[in-house]
């Protein structure tokens, strides 16, 4: 069976997935990739920057997977079906930027809070700056999109303008859904997913 791997967002927190996680119970082989030097994390010699905490995420895709990615997860679940689509058979992108320029969108200002509120935590997610706009088309996986229609992050427009630039790509839009519903709303959200999966 297809391993599903989860990707938190800039938190680290691999304890989101959690209610997630027990609701799709019917694919056991699952695996949460956590973050060195965020949420409790040890710290790994070989993560220094975006980039190298880049490479130490794709390494975890070793086998055939389903990637499923929370916000700034997103952009790691990109690069992988970019870089490896024979691994990647499809993604789950929730509440992401997906790795797109967000200054077109009316976004809040989640940076500075961000560095208040995790003081101790490395600075990367919170200063990288990626497009990848232009390769989205060719990521020819099926991707499944949910958004909710709360988020100020990241606002339903951001997953409508991803959808238009992905080549197999279906967008549901979950009420009353903040930033965090993946794990908030994990009930709806286990519904989509396992319907997505029922394809692979």
């Amino acid at each position: 069976m297809t391993q599903l791997i989860f990707l938190p967002g800039a938190s680290g927190s691999t304890d989101f997935w959690a209610p997630l996680a027990i609701k799709l119970q019917d694919y056991p082989d699952q695996k949460i990739v956590a973050y060195p030097a965020f949420a409790n994390e040890p710290a790994h010699d070989d993560v220094q920057d975006f980039s190298s905490l880049s490479r130490y995420v794709l390494d975890h895709i070793q086998d055939e997977c389903i990637i499923i990615a929370q916000s700034m997860g997103g952009i790691f679940a990109v690069q992988a079906a970019l870089e490896k689509p024979e691994k990647v058979k499809g993604l789950v992108l929730i509440a992401t930027s997906g790795g797109i320029d967000m200054t077109a969108f009316q976004v809040e200002d989640w940076r500075t809070a961000y560095q208040q509120h995790y003081l101790n935590y490395p600075d990367w997610f919170s200063t990288v700056k990626l497009d990848y706009a232009a390769q989205l088309e060719n990521i020819r996986q099926p991707v499944l999109q949910l958004w909710g229609d709360a988020d100020l992050i990241s606002p339903v427009a951001v997953g409508e303008f991803l959808q238009q630039q992905l080549a197999s790509s279906s967008l549901h839009v979950v009420a009353g859904g903040d930033h965090l519903f993946a794990s908030s709303h994990a009930d709806i959200c286990a519904v989509h997913i396992s319907a997505f999966l029922k394809q692979f």
